[in-house]
């Protein structure tokens, strides 16, 4: 009889817990990569399979290992309702292209207001949507760039997490000009790279990639790397998903931290085209 009520549980739990999940966050995992709603889709028939399977007891930790990594993996919703485009186009010719990646377990969505403003200077962006919103799964982005030949020179970029896979990105395609790093730093080396106009962007309060963090990164990025501390700003001001838990203490507002936050990300841009 116990066997039985830990074996529902288990199964039960393995249904409801992705339910639970997908109706909280129903518009990232919808408007985002499909691995994701997979996940959950997953989690639901393989727990339950391993529920009447397995021995109740194994049942139980199966149920857990199956259910953290989709809890954990819970995206930071953007706070607004800003459309899902992947490509933002400028009204008049392109001067250069972006490639942006998200930061871990966060909407894409929640980066489109800033970078239409990025956009709109004359800049073509193309926002990655990651495979369970982990940069590091995007695998290589150059057949995004190749499917916009009308973009004359090409840079790279990311917040977070996203800012690592673009340095990768950097690392295995020597025809990328640029790297722009919001609040990241890379973990290859890149200090001997020929010809790269790279920018590090970030905040003065980040709690997670700290001054510190950006300080020890120098060796590892041109001699000739731009380094813009936006004093005051903390790590979720790079993009619109409300407060991260873990964070530093704003010292400045969201929007005038961002206004310097595109306006740096500009002159990046601007620096790549010439």
């Amino acid at each position: 009889m116990l066997n039985n009520v830990v074996r529902s549980v288990a199964a039960g739990l393995c249904v409801v817990v992705p339910l639970f999940l997908l109706a909280l966050a129903w518009r990232p995992l919808t408007h985002g990569h499909p691995a994701h709603l997979v996940l959950l889709g997953a989690v639901a028939v393989i727990g339950v399979a391993l529920a009447w399977w397995a021995p109740p007891w194994l049942a139980a930790v199966l149920a857990v290992v199956l259910l953290a990594p989709a809890v954990y993996l819970q995206p930071f919703a953007a706070t607004q309702d800003t459309g899902d485009e992947t490509v933002l186009r400028p009204e008049g010719p392109v001067r250069a292209g972006l490639v942006f990646h998200p930061g871990a377990r966060v909407d894409h969505r929640a980066y489109l207001p800033l970078l239409r403003r990025v956009s709109e200077q004359g800049f073509l962006v193309v926002v990655v949507k990651e495979p369970l919103n982990i940069a590091l799964l995007s695998g290589d982005t150059a057949p995004l760039r190749a499917s916009h030949p009308e973009v004359p020179v090409w840079a790279v970029g990311g917040h977070s997490l996203g800012g690592v896979a673009a340095s990768g990105d950097v690392l295995a395609d020597p025809s990328v000009r640029g790297l722009v790093l919001w609040a990241s730093y890379p973990t290859g080396d890149l200090s001997g790279r020929a010809g790269l106009t790279a920018w590090s962007i970030h905040g003065g309060r980040d709690g997670f990639t700290t001054p510190q963090d950006i300080a020890e990164s120098r060796s590892r990025l041109p001699a000739d790397t731009r380094f813009a501390e936006i004093p005051g700003a903390v790590h979720a001001f790079f993009g619109d998903y409300g407060d991260q838990p873990g964070d530093g203490v704003p010292a400045v507002s969201r929007a005038e931290a961002q206004d310097e936050i595109v306006e740096q990300t500009v002159a990046a841009l601007e620096a790549v085209a010439q």
